[in-house]
């Protein structure tokens, strides 16, 4: 298992990769390599590190 998102902490801003419609969400949690992130038009969504490489953003 190799968590694509370890690097990842509460706070900081990130987009999905295969679904730019969703924004830019904050992570809210990253334990175990499962990241949950809050969207603004989607809500919050449980994603897992193993699977998809977000995409940390600097300058919401």
């Amino acid at each position: 298992m190799n968590d694509l998102n370890g690097f990842l902490t509460p706070g900081m801003f990130v987009r999905h990769p295969d679904r730019p419609e969703w924004g830019t969400g904050q992570v809210q949690s990253n334990t175990g390599a499962k990241v949950t992130v809050n969207f603004p038009d989607t809500g919050k969504v449980v994603l897992d590190g193993t699977r998809i490489a977000l995409i940390p953003v600097v300058d919401p």
